[in-house]
């Protein structure tokens, strides 16, 4: 995108490993530790956790494909934004900017916060005593609002990786690169330690459970929570250099390692444990790494989570702070959030609203909730986004495509067919909060229409 030197410029300054760490680094949260558990009680069997990290890993490729050609042919900062745009009018881009600055990016910034320090209380359990209660019906569930230490903490380290990322994007993708770096080699580590050095289980299982639709689809959406944020790199298109290269080399090849590095993690859990035992740990990662070296291995896998979640973390600031300032750019958020600042380049205003907004999440303790409902919507809208591969070759066939999308118009056609397939499923799942996901993005309309007016 072309900014107006009056209002600033972001600069390409995003080589293409820092393009590939926000992908790797984005999508590599706390889910791997913690997933499977998740999983293996949806549909019993190991093998049939294999065969959902490999369908939902497939489909997560097959949307990474389908970016490709939409990032490469409109390398702009917003990501999805700019796509509905684009495809179907400013309404649907404002209505994704909306759910990501309010709760979708906004609500995933204060959950990795929080599970950050959840893994740090292994190490210093005083961070998860409570300091004060707030004696309002407005805490989770309706309760009491509790404040623990942690929570301050985790507010603390969202700012502060804020404040790096308004220092230049340059910055944010070097701290990118290098924790990435350090978090892929303590998993590979955890891996080999798993394949190379755990004993075997016996073959001697529970019997496996039956396998119904419901359970595979609730599978399904634990897999791809763990492979959400692949997208995230198409926000920060117009600060990559070379985009047209970079930008779908950066999608494809960043969520082939992630399919995987998942595989043979659980590679290395299905074959120190057994299913069942999978199934009764919280904390998978630590009981497999526990039995192999004891308390020091269960301490490792606590700092190497810590370490994921935080190369997530900084990822999620970097390029979710972009779709704000893309909708302000167009006029339709507030002014200010669109403004550059003169010296670092980046989008400052917008780092520190969506970072204090996340922060403000954390403390409430409802982020969790918000999260939720939107999932049902945001699944809408990353189908509608795959589809405009398909509407732009129509509606825009003379748009320069330096990348086209591999098996088109097969390979996005699937993607919005298991999208919808989701959709349905989590409708009839969780209908009440399907529909006060809508409800949360329908709140948007009337600043639509107040930003739209001349």
């Amino acid at each position: 995108m072309q900014e107006t030197a009056a209002r600033g410029e972001l600069r390409r300054e995003l080589g293409p490993w820092a393009a590939a760490s926000i992908v790797v680094g984005t999508v590599i949260g706390s889910g791997i530790f913690l997933v499977p558990r998740a999983m293996v009680l949806r549909v019993g069997t190991p093998a049939m956790v294999f065969a959902i990290w490999i369908f939902g890993g497939m489909l997560s490729l097959a949307g990474a494909l389908t970016y490709s050609e939409l990032a490469a042919a409109m390398p702009e900062a917003g990501g999805e934004y700019v796509y509905l745009r684009e495809a179907y009018g400013p309404l649907w881009g404002f209505l994704y900017s909306w759910t990501q600055m309010w709760v979708a990016k906004s609500g995933s910034i204060a959950t990795l916060a929080t599970g950050f320090f959840y893994y740090l209380t292994n190490f210093f359990p005083g961070m998860d005593r409570v300091f004060y209660t707030l004696r309002l019906p407005v805490g989770p569930g309706g309760g009491f609002l509790e404040l623990r230490y942690g929570q301050l903490l985790a507010m603390g380290l969202i700012i502060g990786l804020a404040g790096l990322n308004y220092f230049g994007v340059k910055l944010g993708g070097a701290v990118q690169v290098g924790v990435t770096g350090v978090k892929v080699a303590l998993i590979l580590f955890i891996i080999v330690a798993g394949l190379g050095f755990g004993k075997a289980h016996g073959m001697a299982a529970a019997p496996a459970l039956p396998l119904s639709g419901a359970g595979f689809f609730a599978a399904l959406v634990a897999a791809l929570w763990a492979y959400d944020g692949w997208n995230n790199v198409s926000m920060v298109a117009s600060e990559v250099r070379n985009p047209q290269r970079n930008l779908p080399r950066a999608l494809v090849w960043g969520t082939g390692a992630v399919i995987g590095i998942y595989l043979l993690a659980n590679a290395a859990y299905f074959h120190v444990l057994t299913g069942p035992e999978v199934g009764a740990s919280a904390r998978v990662a630590s009981e497999m790494m526990g039995r192999i070296l004891g308390e020091p291995g269960a301490a490792a896998v606590s700092i190497a989570a810590m370490i994921s979640i935080f190369a997530a973390l900084n990822g999620s600031i970097l390029t979710g702070s972009r779709v704000p300032y893309a909708a302000a750019r167009d006029g339709l958020f507030f002014q200010a959030v669109g403004r550059v600042d003169p010296h670092y380049s980046t989008p400052a205003v917008s780092i520190l609203a969506l970072s204090g907004w996340a922060a403000l999440l954390v403390l409430s303790g409802r982020y969790e909730q918000l999260f939720t409902y939107v999932i049902f919507a945001s699944w809408i809208l990353y189908g509608m986004t795959a589809a405009a591969v398909i509407v732009l070759r129509r509606k825009r066939p003379d748009l320069p495509r330096p990348y086209r999308t591999w098996g088109y118009p097969w390979v996005p056609a699937a993607f919005v067919v298991v999208a919808l397939a989701l959709i349905f499923s989590t409708l009839m799942d969780s209908p009440r909060e399907s529909l006060m996901g809508i409800g949360l993005i329908v709140l948007g309309l009337p600043f639509y229409f107040y930003w739209k007016k001349p």
